[in-house]
């Protein structure tokens, strides 16, 4: 390779693309060009996205990117580290029939710049450990995913709401050295794998919303193959009503389009909108709440800085871990903005007296006369409250899951909650409904978003609500949900309707 080859070559390997239009010719546009950066810098990307919104097209691209940038050579031109792209679908015809002609039309669009030789299946460079295939995912054929092991390996699903998690288990197994796993779907359910992987810490996320394509936006095609204008203009008349300013309602998916707000069937939200279908009536919090929240967190850092502690009083909600677990959590909410989750090590052992520390240090930062910290004191959180009260520390106070809600109502004054637990984990669920018009502010957190997501509730016979029982969410997710344990211990009542003083809780402690 010539001094302006490795030069050309060094420049695409630090940025894809410019691989994708210098040498695929590709036309991307932002969002697309967003998630190619991210299959270059994430191990694992999930893309819901909205009907023929160049989902495939920038799998494509990205697999491209990753075949020819990866591998290495040494001076005798021997492979000495191999790159394997596997591109897969719940079908034979979307292999064939939609993904491999990607890749077909992107290699001659490089007119002979490339090694190797296309198929309808593959791409084979002359080198066994060198190469693009596709073919078909199922839970019939889990011997198609041996051997995959490489330096270099890459897996892209297409239509992945579609595959089981037997075969992303499959997958998984070989995501070893510098690997990535790339997703792209329509989100046509809330369960499974791919559904799951919008809430997962693990993976970088993103929605290719119909209604900001470029061949939309613009109302001419400039992109050809993409979703144009006439065809949302007829969803938008076909799937969805109007509606008054007043009863906009972000959380469901409603959005402004030529003058008119609407709302969405679940038609529309899947196909357009990249978004999921309304979420089952057991489910706690909707994703999209939660998107809501951290958007309007970033917009307030994003002025007034991540030091920012509005003149609001504090709600300190504290988690503490015990015999077992790793982490203790405070969240600090003043008022409708959450705080970034602190988060201590606790290495499985009782830390008692650093992380009271940490709480009198969060009580103090409150520019208000009214702080107060609620510490989970089932478990070593006795010993956390037990600690503030010798202090004399004002505003710290025991919560119990376990204790009786009391007269406390949500926020319609309409239901009645089983125990204290239950009405906390509504009461966040209330706090962050866009219809009510709290405009919560919420920190970006894969962990919690998962959480707060997976929980799920129901009515008892007496018309009480009630959450789930703690290990039937750890068995789903793998964990215990401590940062949504503290972030729910924040709406405890300051006046209890117990009648017990601190003084008289203590006591159960000691």
């Amino acid at each position: 390779m010539d001094d302006k080859s490795l030069r050309y070559m060094l420049a695409w390997r630090k940025d894809w693309a410019r691989f994708a239009r210098d040498v695929l010719k590709s036309r991307l546009d932002s969002e697309q060009e967003d998630i190619l950066h991210s299959v270059q810098t994430n191990p694992k990307t999930t893309v819901a996205s909205g009907t023929a919104r160049g989902k495939d097209y920038v799998s494509a691209v990205a697999c491209m990117c990753f075949l020819y940038l990866t591998p290495r050579f040494n001076s005798e031109g021997v492979l000495i580290k191999n790159t394997k792209v596997a591109m897969t679908a719940p079908t034979g015809r979307q292999v064939q029939n939609i993904m491999m002609p990607e890749i077909q039309r992107l290699f001659y669009r490089a007119s002979g710049c490339l090694p190797g030789r296309v198929t309808s299946q593959y791409i084979s460079t002359g080198y066994s450990e060198w190469f693009l295939t596709g073919f078909k995912a199922g839970d019939d054929n889990m011997e198609a995913w041996s051997g995959f092991h490489a330096v270099n390996t890459m897996f892209a699903v297409t239509e992945a709401s579609g595959i089981s998690d037997t075969v992303f288990n499959a997958i998984e197994g070989n995501l070893q050295g510098n690997s990535r796993l790339l997703l792209v779907w329509n989100p046509n359910t809330t369960v499974g794998f791919a559904a799951r992987s919008m809430s997962s810490p693990q993976f970088a996320k993103f929605r290719l919303n119909s209604l900001h394509a470029e061949n939309v936006v613009s109302r001419k095609v400039v992109i050809p193959g993409q979703v144009d204008y006439p065809w949302v203009k007829s969803r938008v008349e076909d799937w969805c009503s109007p509606i008054q300013e007043s009863d906009m309602d972000e959380g469901e998916g409603d959005f402004r389009f030529e003058g008119g707000i609407y709302r969405p069937n679940d038609l529309f939200r899947v196909k357009v909108l990249g978004m999921f279908p309304r979420v089952s009536e057991d489910c706690l919090v909707p994703y999209e709440w939660i998107a809501l929240a951290n958007k309007r967190w970033e917009a307030i850092i994003e002025e007034f800085g991540e030091g920012y502690i509005p003149d609001e009083d504090l709600r300190l909600g504290v988690d503490v871990a015990g015999m077992g677990r790793d982490s203790s959590y405070l969240a600090p909410r003043y008022g409708n903005f959450m705080h970034r989750l602190i988060g201590h090590q606790s290495a499985g052992h009782a830390d008692h007296m650093r992380v009271a520390g940490m709480v009198v240090n969060e009580l103090r930062k409150c520019r208000t006369s009214d702080a107060r910290a609620f510490i989970d004191t089932i478990g070593e959180g006795a010993g956390v409250y037990s600690r503030l009260v010798e202090l004399g520390v004002k505003g710290a106070t025991s919560c119990k899951f376990s204790e009786g809600a009391g007269k406390n109502s949500d926020i319609t004054g309409q239901h009645r909650f089983s125990n204290m637990k239950a009405f906390l984990y509504w009461s966040f669920r209330d706090w962050l409904n866009p219809k009510n018009g709290f405009d919560a502010a919420l920190p970006p957190d894969d962990a919690l978003t998962e959480e707060a997501t997976s929980v799920k509730w129901l009515f008892q016979s007496n018309g009480s609500i009630l959450i789930e029982p703690k290990d039937e969410l750890k068995r789903r997710i793998g964990r215990s949900p401590d940062r949504l344990d503290a972030v729910v211990n924040s709406f405890y009542p300051v006046h209890k309707e117990s009648g017990l003083s601190d003084e008289e809780i203590l006591a159960d402690f000691l």
